[in-house]
């Protein structure tokens, strides 16, 4: 009989499901990096999350557990995976993003042993629903991210989609929810990025 590759059986679903996430960093957003030169994938657009979490944790509107947001935050683009990635501005793709993504959610945290599967199920759904001050905070960050990064890159995945400022202040109003500070730094971005010609009128 073959060996078992792992010391313990019980460790196999931990390492498959670290394996299985590795593809994250095969799925591609729409949003450049800084430099212009390539699409960020998801797996570093979580990761850059996470740190911002930890820089910007005093910004939040009400004090958070910040391990339970980085948790949300590393965990919440995974069903990517499987649902692949939906533009902020593609309305069509929006129309069926829920059930793409729960059945991704159902699979691959159905890898996981029961007790941790339902933790990232609820980690999950607690980050979509922002039913927390810890999701709302996550979701601020996830929605100030790629601004960030579209005004870094002067626009360049706005101008590629023909995106206009109405949109931008209509998809990321939420970021207010959890932070009061970022979204008075998302608008001063916005209207710089249209002064600059970044983001048409």
């Amino acid at each position: 009989m073959e060996r078992h590759p792992f010391a313990s059986h019980s460790l196999e679903a931990l390492f498959s499901f670290v394996l299985e996430t590795d593809r994250l960093k095969s799925v591609y957003r729409q949003t450049w990096i800084s430099d212009r030169t390539r699409r960020e994938n998801a797996a570093e657009h979580s990761w850059h999350l996470a740190l911002m979490a930890i820089l910007f944790e005093k910004e939040a509107n009400a004090d958070v557990d910040l391990l339970r947001v980085l948790k949300m935050l590393l965990v919440h683009d995974i069903v990517e995976i499987d649902a692949g990635d939906t533009f902020a501005y593609d309305a069509k793709g929006h129309e069926d993003k829920e059930d793409r993504e729960k059945a991704a959610a159902d699979r691959l945290f159905g890898m996981l042993p029961d007790s941790l599967a339902r933790e990232m199920h609820e980690l999950w759904r607690e980050f979509e629903e922002r039913r927390t001050p810890e999701a709302r905070f996550a979701c601020a960050l996830d929605r100030f991210h790629p601004m960030l990064l579209n005004f870094a890159s002067e626009g360049k995945a706005w101008k590629e989609h023909g995106v206009k400022k109405h949109q931008v202040i209509a998809r990321n109003a939420v970021i207010g929810e959890g932070s009061d500070k970022l979204w008075d730094a998302a608008r001063h971005l916005v209207d710089e990025a249209v002064r600059r010609g970044y983001l048409s009128e």
